[in-house]
Formats: structure tokens, sequence, C-alpha cells
């Protein structure tokens, strides 16, 4: 079971992104004078597209508010709200070890491409990825985007997805890709196991050690 490439997830995955994510959020919706949210209610949209969470968050279903909203928190999190994640433990070893024993990696992101490139060049991140893809144009999905992916050659059908919520899962499995659920997230157990991934790691250096296992 040998892999063409190692596809990640960033948020909840790579970087914790709780604080700046809260941040953003709240300006967003402060902003356009709807109720700041607390740190639990907007946790269990770390992960789904922007889109949906800040439809869920203001209450609003009008297309063009929410498309203000996005554009609202994109201007904070453009300037702070990256810089406001923390690598998890155990993440530079991981990549490390991938890199070593000769894994292709990317990172495919609900996160708007630009930011997600700039939180990988905060962190140092950028060294270990052959490919970052991140949403563009408002109401693209993961799924949209591992496709696009594969159409374009940039990955293979062999490669993994590898994230914490459950649509990095089924986005997987929407275009045929393996995929791999990681518990130091947001996602649950329960949550991760629905989707019937290849398998659930529990911390990054169970995650690479499934992965070479399984190559070999």
């Amino acid at each position: 079971m040998s892999y063409h490439s190692l596809i990640f997830d960033l948020d909840g995955t790579l970087t914790n992104p709780l604080t700046g994510i809260v941040r953003c959020m709240n300006y967003a919706l402060s902003s356009h004078d709807h109720q700041v949210k607390s740190e639990q209610e907007i946790r269990p949209y770390i992960g789904p597209p922007l889109e949906v969470a800040l439809s869920d968050l203001s209450g609003s279903t009008d297309e063009a508010h929410i498309k203000e909203l996005v554009t609202t928190y994109r201007e904070r999190y453009g300037e702070l709200g990256y810089s406001e994640n923390v690598v998890y433990d155990g993440i530079y070893e991981l990549l490390d070890t991938l890199q070593g024993q000769g894994f292709r990696m990317g990172v495919c992101t609900s996160k708007f491409e630009k930011y997600a490139i700039k939180v990988l060049e905060e962190f140092k991140l950028s060294k270990y990825f052959t490919f970052v893809s991140g949403s563009g144009a408002y109401g693209t999905t993961k799924s949209d985007q591992l496709r696009d992916l594969l159409d374009a050659k940039v990955a293979l059908d062999s490669s993994l997805m590898i994230g914490d919520r459950y649509i990095d899962l089924t986005s997987a499995h929407s275009v045929g890709l393996r995929c791999a659920g990681v518990l130091w997230g947001y996602g649950s157990l329960e949550e991760l196991t629905a989707e019937e991934p290849t398998f659930i790691a529990e911390s990054p250096t169970q995650l690479s050690a499934t992965i070479i296992k399984n190559s070999q």
C-alpha cells in the first residue's frame, strides 16, 4: 500500500488555529452588527468551509451578506490571524521523518490559499510540501480541490488524505482517495470513525509509524 502523495489538512492537523479563528470570527461578526460568540460556540466550525461557519454563526442565509462576512474575516486573518496559529507538538518531527523516508507531501485546506501559504511560511513548514491547495472562488469545497489535484495529476488516486474532521474524510471518499483521521485536532473519535477512514492515529508518532508500515 504505497502512497503517491500524503495530503495534509492544515487547521487542526498541522497547526492549532483556535486563537486566530475565534478572534477573526468575532471581528467579522461584530463588524456587521452580529453578536460575538464564545470559543465553545466557534470550536465546532474549525475545519468546514468559512462560508458555512459564518452563515451558521451569524444566522444569515443571504449569500451577499455571507460574502461580506468572509471578506471581513479575511481582513483580520491576513493581517494578524495567520500568525496566531500554534504548531502541534510532534509535527516537525513527523514531517522530518516522512520527508526523510522519501514521502511526497502536500497540503489541501479550506483556508484561502494565499493565507495557507502564509501560515506555512510563518512557521517554517513550507519546506516539507510539494504543493498547496487552498480555497479560491466562493463556494469551493474540499472535494473540488482534491478533484482538481487529481485532474491535474498533481496527486494520483493512490494518495492519502490526512485530517482531523469529517470533511477531510468525506471529501477524500468522494473522489476515491484513501484517508486517515487524526485525534489531536477538533474531530472526535466518533466523528472520524463514522467516516470509515483507512486508519485513525492518536499522535503524530503513531501517524508516521502507520504510514511507513503501510508503505512497506
